[in-house]
This record gives C-alpha cells, sequence and structure tokens, in this order.
C-alpha cells in the first residue's frame, strides 16, 4: 500500500526552546492564578465578615426589641394580677397607703411584686400611685431605692395617665415600656396601668381608683448572659464605653426616649471569612511552592520529554489515518489516496478503480457471538483481500463492516479490476475459523464499483457512484459485484420517489369503510390486506386461518408486492405505523370470520423492539374485539437474533394474553434451537425453499422430515409454506405436518373474494351474523377440492 504523503521539510525552532518558554509561561501564570485566588478569597473572606457582623449587631437589636415587647406583655399579665385583688379591698380607692398588715388585699398584692422580681425575672417592682407615691407600705431600703428611680420613672406615667382613657380593643390596661438607665445601669423600664375599681362599680372612672404597676430589669446581667447564649455572642460584657479590644466589636444601647447612649454590648465576633482565609492561606502558599517545584522538575525532563513525544506525534498521524483494528487505511485516508490517484490519471493515460465493500451477515454474526468475534472475523477478512490486491494499490475500512479499495495504475483496456473483486467475492466466502469462539463462520460480500480515467469527476461522485452500485448489489441477492451504469441512478429515483409515496401513502391514509377496508392516500394509491387461506393437514382439509399479506396499488407501478416497499418502510422507520395500520385492518376483518379460524400477521424486528408493541397490540384486539387466542405473531430468524431484554419481555407479555408465537422461515437464517425454547416459540414455518425440493431433490425430503420430526419431539405446530403441487401437499401430509398454505390451496386474496371462500368453505349464509357457528364444511373448504 502507498504511504502517506509527506509535506515539504521545514526550519523550526529548537522545540525545547519554544517549550521552555512555555513551560515558564504556564508556571507565571499558575503563579498569577493563585495570586488573584488568594486575593479574592481576601475579598470574598472580608465581605462575608462583614455580612456576618452585620447579621449578628441586627440579632442583638432584635433580642433588644423583643425584651422591650416581653415586658409589655408581661408587666400586662402581673398588672391583671394585681388589679383581681386591689379590686375586693377596701382601701382601693387611694384615700390611704395600704399597710402591709391591712389586709388580704395588701398582702396579695405584695404576693405579686415577689411574682415579677422571682417569677418574672424583674430587678424591682413598685405599686404605684397617680401622685408618684408608694402605694405599700415598704422597708427603708425599698423606700430609699424607689427614691432614686421615682424622677427617671415619673415621665413614664406621667405619659400613661395621658393614654389611660385609651385602651385596646382587647380590653387590656395600656403601658408604657423604655430602654432607659437606672440606678447608673442599663435598663429596661415598664409601667402597666391598673384599675381598683370594685366590682359593683366596674366602670367608675375616679382617679383615686387607679394604681401603676412600675417594674425594671437591667440588661446588664442575667439578661445580657441570656442573649449572649441565644445568639452565641462569645465573650459578651457590658461597657459604659466603647473599650473593646482589636478583635472584639461593639453594640451601642440607646434610651428610648431621648436617645441617650446606655453603654455598650462587647463581644468577640465570629467570622467566617477570615476563618476560611486564615486556612486558605497556607494550601496556597504550599500550592505555589510545589508548582515552582514541579516547573523546575518538568524543565529538567523537557528534553527527554519532547523525543518521546515526538514519536508519539508520528504514531498519533498513523493511527489519525488508519484503522485501530485492522491496521488499514481509515475514511479519513483513503480520500487523500484517491485525490493523488485523480492527479496522476492524465499524464500517464491510465484508469482507476473504487470498490465498496459490504461484508453480508456480518452484523448477525457480531449480535449472535459477541465483538469479540466479530472483531477477529474483520481481521481475518482484512487480511483475506490484502492478500489479493498489489502493494501499490489502497484497502481501507471505511466503516463497521464496509470496506473501500481503491485500483490505481490501471490500463484503460484492462478488466483485472473485476478479476480481484471476484476473488475477494470468493475469498470472503469461504468459511472462516474464529478462534474466539471455537467456531466456523461463513460470511460474503457485496461489491460496487465505479470507474474514472479523468479528473473531471469529483471524488464525492466517484464515491456516490460506487455506493450507488453496492446498494444494487445488496438489493440484487448479496455476494455479488455490481459494476456502476447511468441506468443505477435512475433506479435509485425511482427508490426514492417510491420511498416519498410511502410516506405520503401512510401520512395521508385514512380508513376507507366503503370497500374492503383499504387504507387510502390520494395520488399515491392505496394498501390492501391480502388474506391467503392456511389448511389442515390432518386429512380434513378443514380451512384453519389465514395469513395476512399487505399489497400496494400504485397509480404508475400497479399492484406491487411487499418486497417492493417493506424494506423501504424498514429503513425509513414507516414499519411501525404501517404494522399498526395492518395488523388493525386485518383483526377487524377477521371478527366477522368464524370463531375457529386464526389469523396470522407478519412483524418485522423493528416493531418487536419498539417499547409500546405489545400494548398497541393488546389495545388493537380490545378496540376490534378480537379475541387474543385468535391472533398468531409471525417473526422471522433475523428478528429473534436482535431481540433484547425489552423485545422477550414484550413476546412474553402477548404469549400471556393468549397471542400465538410463530417462526417464519425456518431453517434459512442463524437457526439456533435454543430460540425455540428460549422464546416459547408455538409454531414452526418451513420455509418454501425447502417445501420446493420435495419431489425435485432427494435431501428435500430429507430435511423436510427432519424438521417435523424436531417440531412433534418439541410439541410445536408447523405449517409448510410454498405447497405448489399435489405430490407435495400430499409427502406433507403423510409426513404429520400440522397446516398447509401455498398456491395449490388458495391465492392471496382481497377481502371480500376471501369472504366468499369463507362463505363457500363453511356454508355460511350472506345474512348470517359474524361469528355464527359454521354449518359443516363444504368439499369448498378441503384440500382436494381447492
Amino acid at each position: 500500500m502507498l504511504d502517506q504523503p509527506q509535506s515539504k521539510t521545514t526550519t523550526h525552532k529548537r522545540p525545547w526552546t519554544t517549550s521552555g518558554s512555555i513551560l515558564l509561561l504556564l508556571a507565571i501564570s499558575g503563579l498569577a492564578i493563585l495570586g488573584l485566588v488568594f486575593l479574592a478569597a481576601i475579598w470574598a473572606g472580608s465581605e462575608s465578615d462583614a455580612a456576618a457582623l452585620d447579621r449578628q449587631r441586627q440579632l442583638v437589636n432584635d433580642r433588644l426589641n423583643d425584651q422591650v415587647k416581653r415586658v409589655s406583655q408581661e408587666i400586662q399579665l402581673i398588672g391583671a394580677g394585681y388589679a383581681s385583688f386591689l379590686a375586693v379591698d377596701p382601701f382601693a380607692h387611694g384615700e390611704k397607703t395600704l399597710d402591709q398588715n391591712s389586709g388580704d388585699g395588701a398582702s396579695s398584692a405584695q404576693t405579686f411584686g415577689k411574682i415579677a422580681t422571682t417569677v418574672f425575672g424583674y430587678n424591682a417592682a413598685f405599686l404605684v400611685k397617680p401622685s408618684g407615691e408608694l402605694a405599700l407600705r415598704a422597708d427603708t431600703e425599698t423606700a430609699r431605692r424607689f427614691k432614686w428611680v421615682r424622677p427617671l420613672l415619673q415621665p413614664l406615667i406621667r405619659d400613661l395617665e395621658t393614654t389611660h382613657a385609651q385602651r385596646s380593643s382587647s380590653g387590656a390596661e395600656p403601658t408604657r415600656v423604655e430602654l432607659m438607665r437606672l440606678e447608673g445601669r442599663p435598663s429596661v423600664a415598664g409601667v402597666v396601668s391598673i384599675s381598683a375599681a370594685s366590682r359593683a362599680d366596674a366602670n367608675a372612672q375616679d382617679h383615686g381608683a387607679q394604681f401603676y404597676l412600675v417594674v425594671f430589669r437591667f440588661l446588664d446581667g442575667a439578661t445580657l448572659d441570656m442573649i449572649s447564649r441565644e445568639q452565641g455572642l462569645a465573650g459578651a460584657r457590658y461597657a459604659r464605653t466603647s473599650d473593646q479590644e482589636h478583635s472584639e466589636v461593639a453594640f451601642q444601647i440607646a434610651a428610648t426616649g431621648s436617645g441617650e447612649p446606655l453603654g455598650f454590648i462587647i463581644w468577640e465576633p465570629d467570622l467566617p471569612g477570615s476563618r476560611v482565609i486564615g486556612r486558605l492561606v497556607p494550601v496556597l502558599s504550599i500550592a505555589g511552592l510545589v508548582i515552582a517545584g514541579l516547573f523546575f522538575a518538568l524543565v529538567g525532563r523537557l528534553r527527554k520529554s519532547l523525543r518521546e513525544l515526538s514519536a508519539s506525534e508520528h504514531h498519533a498521524r498513523h493511527l489519525s489515518a488508519h484503522d485501530v483494528l485492522t491496521g488499514l487505511p481509515n475514511r479519513a485516508l483513503f480520500p487523500h489516496r484517491l485525490e493523488q490517484s485523480l492527479l496522476d490519471l492524465a499524464p500517464r493515460r491510465k484508469r482507476a478503480v473504487v470498490a465498496l465493500i459490504d461484508l453480508d451477515r456480518f452484523k448477525e454474526v457480531n449480535d449472535t457471538y459477541g465483538h469479540a468475534a466479530g472483531d477477529e472475523l474483520l481481521r481475518a477478512a482484512a487480511d483475506r483481500m490484502n492478500a489479493l490486491i498489489k502493494p501499490v494499490d489502497t484497502l481501507a475500512r471505511v466503516g463497521g463492516d464496509e470496506f473501500a479499495l481503491l485500483l490505481s495504475e490501471l490500463d484503460r483496456e484492462d478488466d483485472v479490476y473485476l478479476t480481484i473483486c471476484n476473488d475477494i467475492i470468493e475469498a470472503l466466502s469461504k468459511p472462516f475459523q474464529l478462534d474466539t469462539i471455537d467456531a466456523t463462520i461463513r460470511i460474503g460480500c457485496s461489491i460496487g464499483v465505479a470507474l474514472f480515467e479523468d479528473t473531471t469527476y469529483p471524488i464525492k461522485e466517484i464515491l456516490r457512484r460506487a455506493d450507488v452500485a453496492l446498494y444494487e448489489a445488496k438489493n440484487s441477492g448479496r455476494g455479488r459485484l455490481v459494476e456502476y451504469d447511468p441506468s443505477l441512478d435512475d433506479r435509485v429515483e425511482a427508490r426514492e420517489n417510491l420511498k416519498n409515496d410511502l410516506r405520503l401513502l401512510l401520512e395521508g391514509a385514512a380508513e376507507d369503510t366503503g370497500q374492503n377496508g383499504c387504507l387510502l392516500a390520494a395520488n399515491v394509491g392505496r394498501l390492501e390486506v391480502y388474506y391467503q387461506g392456511v389448511y389442515r393437514a390432518d386429512g380434513s382439509g378443514l380451512l384453519s386461518g389465514a395469513e395476512a399479506l399487505v399489497r400496494w396499488h400504485h397509480p404508475t407501478l400497479g399492484l406491487l408486492s411487499p418486497d417492493k416497499f417493506i424494506p423501504i418502510a424498514e429503513e425509513t422507520g414507516m414499519i411501525l405505523r404501517l404494522g399498526e395500520r395492518v395488523l388493525r385492518n386485518a383483526a377487524q376483518a377477521a371478527v366477522s370470520w368464524p370463531v375457529d379460524l386464526s389469523l396470522a400477521v407478519n412483524v418485522s424486528p423493528s416493531q418487536i423492539r419498539h417499547r409500546g408493541f405489545g400494548s398497541d397490540v393488546l389495545s388493537i384486539l380490545s378496540e376490534t374485539g378480537l379475541p387474543p387466542s385468535r391472533l398468531e405473531i409471525e417473526l422471522t430468524e433475523a428478528a429473534l437474533f436482535n431481540i433484547d431484554e425489552e423485545g422477550q419481555a414484550t413476546l412474553g407479555l402477548l404469549r400471556s394474553h393468549g397471542i400465538g408465537i410463530a417462526l417464519d422461515d425456518f431453517g434459512t437464517g442463524f437457526s439456533s434451537l435454543s430460540h425455540l425454547i428460549q422464546f416459547n416459540i408455538d409454531r414452526i414455518k418451513i420455509d418454501r425453499s425447502f417445501v420446493s425440493l420435495l419431489g425435485a431433490k432427494a435431501e428435500g425430503a430429507a430435511i423436510v422430515s427432519a424438521i417435523l420430526g424436531l417440531s412433534r419431539t418439541l410439541g410445536k405446530a408447523t405449517t409448510a409454506e410454498g405447497v405448489e403441487t399435489e405430490g407435495q401437499r400430499d409427502f406433507l401430509v403423510a409426513a404429520g405436518c400440522s397446516d398447509l398454505q401455498g398456491y395449490l390451496l388458495s391465492r392471496p386474496l382481497p377481502l371480500s373474494d376471501f369472504m366468499e371462500k369463507i362463505g363457500a368453505a363453511f356454508q355460511i349464509e350472506p345474512s348470517d351474523a359474524p361469528n355464527a357457528v359454521p354449518r359443516e364444511p363444504s368439499a369448498l373448504g378441503r384440500l382436494a377440492g381447492d
């Protein structure tokens, strides 16, 4: 084979100099990135710290506001208790000062005062008259303490007096709560009005019946400890001045009324940003040192690495232009070789040939025996082809199982390329012994050839012609050589037109209830389901069912059999829609047949692999009313080889509902007896190619007898296809075949004609209801009479 063309030699700088500069640039870039990361981390940490600090200050402020609200609620509760006891005391009208021993009212009032200080945690509680004097006689210490705080609390009482008449909608007494400095300490103080009117005079407005409960709580003691615990303020303390340390923050407490500073709450804040930065700096420092060390180590190994890189680059260039599995040129190198060959043609008056080679049945081997066996088969096939060409020729692997051959420097009258291509076909048709699976495999190949003598045609056109010829070879039966001819383009165009017509037919098709349930579409004809009868081979010759076969009435091409358009539907994905409509049409027709006639419908591998196929079939049977036991799904051996676990589950679902599974064309593919058991096949259909051997070749009877014997042993029903002579019929009946199908018995018929055959066979009058119990079959329903 030709080597890849070499480029002209150019002068380059020493590679280690350029690479050294690149490494230095990378090292500097790495350090710069680390620096940017470090600065970004510092900035992010600072922003995080600021946000955390603002959040902590806001939480402290919220807790102080909560203290104010809490005091307001608590003194209303305590005041209500005071009022309930003072209301029954005769001294509650304010003429006298209540003595400690003056009665139950005074004693209970003092009890509520103790509750305020012990239970609610207030530092002091006073019951005060509107005049500002204590309502209860107190000890000297209490009186002295009240005397000190009275001037500061008196404004609260006066403010409360002005709003005494204004009660809240809930009926609660008005309160006044403020932050202030009492006894030189920050405090939260509250005043609540208490009405001491008797129950008989509940609506009295006498000022003598009015008292005020005054309480206060210091913020720098237990209250500060509580706030510290709740908010996680480390080392929280109170200070009259902002004397916090460098690591601490201060929050100013201001008086509610005057805004005067009452002091500062100082604590050590939780700064997550600084904590992260503290952990990140050592890591970044180590990373910088590691990068510097790696840089010097890389420079030291640069020369050795460059030598290895040069060798690796050469190897990579080879791999980029060659197939790894076979070592052949790949689809990237082949056009380059073809272009070079075109340039050499004109001056030498030579011609060249491009041949596209596709391995037949390779996919079945790969799917059946695994990828390892497929890879071994590809290598063996490449070796056989390589042995048949000259060194100046190019054999390339351009696809999974597709190869391209370039034969250059051929004389214009030389047809040696035909000999080479036929030798390749013969070589690949011989058995392959695969060590991977310890088995012998037979495949084959199809070849499409395109000749060119000058550069008038672009490479794309040459490859297109070879591909058109290859497609024709594959459609003509495989295992053959087809040389490009302009008439092939007409076939390709005709096929594309047929594909478009089929798409239009399926997209615009609608059920025609007027005649035979055909599928119609304007300008592209109609699809119609034909029915070929299946007859019992037990000597009675009774009609046992029918196989549904679709036909296309094309406006210009006439009546098309399935082999003309089903492969197109498979390739384009239209088979799902086509198969669904054929099944629905056939099921609707079979409902009107006698109940003991079955319906067989062919199903493609694409339909089985479709996720919703099983549910679609059951839905159609439910809608049409056809019992599942009367439906039989026919699969080819190729479909079973390509089935996956989901497809197996679909078959299991269908069989669980009573639908039969038949194996069509048995013995023509990669027959596997395990499939008969694995997929619970109900019926084996003997291919017409074996039936046609009966009476023609001696081995025909042996093959058919063997299949029938195997079926009886496994308990499977059998149907022989393609019965065309009485001799074939008689042999199959004698050999024990279950059912027969073929032109001798019945050709595929439109629904109307098939219904006439059913009526004649079962003596059903046209007026008889569908599914009527048939009378004794007439002679038309027997083998001898059809």
